[in-house]
């Protein structure tokens, strides 16, 4: 490989690899950080029952399609995982004020509750595992960390 010194390319290549290997370990040691945790809160909600309930609580009703186009998932999947949600009492369907022939989809109060429970024992957990880390460290990793989810964000969306 050609070294080009006066724009990095070799060093943006090492970087970006660096970049590719600490994500997934950060999405495998996630995983498995919470399987091992003992607290009986990191399960009461699967992944996609968390994420939908979060989104749901921070944006408000929402349809199928809407849903799905928030989260990036074919509306098939977000059916099926709405479905179970339903089934648990976790969300509620709802005529759609603006088209009668769709629902909406809202949490219910033991949704919420639960969804809760996961986010206050999450956020306990990453407190323990940052507890060495300074506020600023903390503050840093939080804004690059949503920087990188904006740009997945975008780029799934222009697909």
């Amino acid at each position: 490989m050609n070294v080009d010194h006066d724009t990095g390319t070799d060093r943006d290549e090492a970087t970006l690899g660096r970049i590719e290997t600490e994500v997934a370990l950060l999405m495998r040691l996630g995983e498995a950080t919470r399987r091992a945790t003992g607290s009986a809160e990191h399960r009461v909600l699967d992944r996609a029952a968390y994420v939908i309930l979060r989104h749901l609580d921070n944006a408000g009703p929402q349809n199928i399609s809407a849903l799905a186009a928030r989260l990036n998932l074919d509306g098939s999947t977000v059916t099926r995982q709405v479905s179970a949600l339903q089934r648990d009492g976790l969300i509620v369907r709802t005529p759609d004020p603006a088209d009668g022939r769709g629902t909406v989809i809202s949490p219910t109060q033991a949704g919420l509750h639960r969804m809760a429970a996961v986010r206050a024992a999450r956020t306990r957990l990453y407190g323990d595992i940052l507890t060495d880390w300074t506020s600023d460290d903390r503050d840093t990793l939080a804004d690059m960390l949503h920087r990188l989810n904006q740009a997945l964000e975008s780029r799934n969306r222009r697909r």
